[in-house]
């Protein structure tokens, strides 16, 4: 009888290491941008640079994509099925539905780099709240990209999110992180500075 109980608690045990939540970093904000504006090598560029922060920070394991949109592709399809952590273990997001919905936990606090630091925003020096996004609110495709993220010049505009939640208003989007406004003069990081912003993204672990 004892074996038995012996072999039942050792079976729940490894049940519970198996299904045991893995709140390790899958979730971050770029600390800094790769060096050329909006022009971040396309996606594949912008995904192999969040997996050189997320490895430089320490993470293993995991496939990284960059939360961007472009012509053919949707930054929500892009980043698999959460949940998403940030750096110091905090849920970000259950899932892509609710990430895209009020029962998001983005906020200034929250959305941390790789290294576990707060983003300056709104009232900082300088401010860096705008996120490169190139979506919708909902996720999909906005027109403006920096030419699918090629484009580094003083042409082209992308579509900025607000990793602090603040803006010039209450408006709904001032308060959005992946869909706020518009960049102004260019896809070059001076561009995004005079906007409010330092030419970061969001990276997610799509595994």
């Amino acid at each position: 009888m004892k074996h038995r109980f012996a072999v039942i608690a050792v079976a729940l045990a490894c049940f519970g290491t198996a299904h045991a939540q893995d709140t390790s970093m899958s979730f971050f904000v770029t600390s800094v941008n790769p060096g050329q504006g909006g022009n971040l090598g396309g996606l594949q560029g912008a995904d192999a640079y969040c997996d050189k922060l997320a490895s430089a920070a320490g993470s293993t394991g995991k496939t990284w994509k960059a939360y961007l949109s472009t012509d053919s592709e949707n930054a929500k399809d892009r980043i698999g099925a959460g949940p998403w952590y940030n750096a110091k273990g905090e849920k970000i997001a259950e899932d892509v539905a609710s990430l895209h919905s009020d029962k998001n936990n983005l906020t200034k606090q929250t959305a941390l780099n790789e290294k576990g630091e707060v983003i300056n925003g709104r009232g900082d020096t300088p401010n860096r709240h705008d996120m490169l996004t190139g979506s919708k609110p909902d996720g999909t495709a906005a027109p403006e990209t920096c030419g699918n993220w090629t484009m580094g010049g003083t042409d082209g505009a992308a579509i900025v999110g607000h990793s602090d939640r603040t803006g010039l208003d209450e408006s709904a989007e001032a308060k959005s992180w992946n869909a706020s406004h518009t960049t102004r003069g260019g896809c070059t990081l001076e561009a995004f500075k005079s906007t409010g912003g330092d030419g970061l993204f969001y990276c997610f672990a799509a595994n």
